[in-house]
């Protein structure tokens, strides 16, 4: 027979609150992410413990970690939040002016400088009661538990070959080409295969646990592999690198275009044949019908043809 008073204990804010605590694995993390108090979430925490009997999260190190009860309640709690979300903006229709939903994007700072300040500010201006959370695609990120738990809406970055199991909107594709400084000696005598491999190039991290990069990934197809001297996992600073020095950037024209007027360095075609770079939108099953989040990704597809178009 079903507990009818432990769920007549259990309201939506205190699922929010487990939902944080895990995910942020840390009580003064999840206070400051949730607007609270350190001692409200502790007390919440404290509900939360005794209404599962359990510990939740448990200290290891220097740091905590959930329990394994805590772990089989990560993706059913975040159900239920995204779920309590759309079951009100939905049903009544969702409505950009007046809506107060938070957007949760995460992108790969591969993307062209320009891509999220627009796409912010076209939300923003759109659906001015929102709230938009950027978080980075990086190595320590897994975007398919983050789409599949509702973390994020919808990540945005460029793949060989995209997850099959998430939905997939192709935003737009790109030339790769390699950026160099001005006075890097291959603007004046050129450069074959050979000595392209053999420069000094700079690379960023993986974008998710166990991947290898677009660029690697194809060279390695090929039997080949460069000589890479450097790596920053701060693509944004990757630029002003090369400026500098003699290293090698090898990535889409879109983004090197947006520095060279700004910066001592130039495009120049790369000597290997690599396919066009293809940048994606990806989205989970759970949000595929949300009438809001169709509409956040109608605002991503709607910047990015905005921008190739510049």
């Amino acid at each position: 027979m079903r507990d009818h008073s432990l769920f007549d204990k259990i309201d939506l804010h205190l699922i929010r609150v487990l939902h944080t605590v895990l995910t942020e694995r840390s009580v003064s993390k999840a206070a400051i992410r949730l607007g609270m108090h350190q001692p409200a979430v502790s007390a919440s925490l404290k509900r939360l413990r005794e209404l599962s009997g359990d510990p939740l999260l448990v200290r290891s190190g220097s740091g905590m970690v959930p329990t394994d009860a805590a772990l089989r309640m990560l993706e059913p709690s975040a159900h239920i939040l995204r779920a309590a979300e759309m079951l009100f903006s939905d049903a009544r229709g969702f409505e950009p002016s007046t809506a107060r939903n938070t957007f949760r994007v995460a992108a790969s700072d591969y993307l062209d400088p320009l891509f999220l300040p627009q796409l912010v500010a076209q939300i923003k201006s759109q659906a001015p009661l929102s709230e938009i959370e950027i978080h980075p695609l990086s190595g320590t990120s897994d975007y398919r538990s983050q789409l599949a738990q509702g973390e994020v809406d919808v990540v945005i970055g460029n793949w060989p070959a995209p997850p099959q199991e998430l939905h997939l909107g192709r935003l737009f594709g790109d030339e790769v080409v390699c950026l160099v400084s001005k006075n890097h000696p291959a603007v004046r005598r050129g450069w074959d295969q050979i000595s392209w491999l053999e420069a000094e190039h700079i690379a960023p991290g993986a974008t998710h646990p166990g991947a290898k990069g677009v660029i690697d990934g194809h060279l390695a197809s090929l039997g080949l592999q460069r000589h890479i001297a450097a790596r920053c996992p701060y693509f944004g600073q990757i630029p002003a690198m090369v400026a500098s020095t003699l290293l090698v950037l090898t990535t889409g024209r879109q983004y090197c275009e947006r520095f060279v007027a700004t910066l001592p360095v130039v495009i120049l075609p790369c000597p290997v044949v690599f396919p066009r770079l293809m940048y994606y939108q990806l989205w989970h099953e759970r949000t595929h019908a949300s009438s809001s989040a169709r509409w956040l990704r109608d605002r991503v597809k709607s910047v990015a043809a905005a921008i190739k178009t510049e």
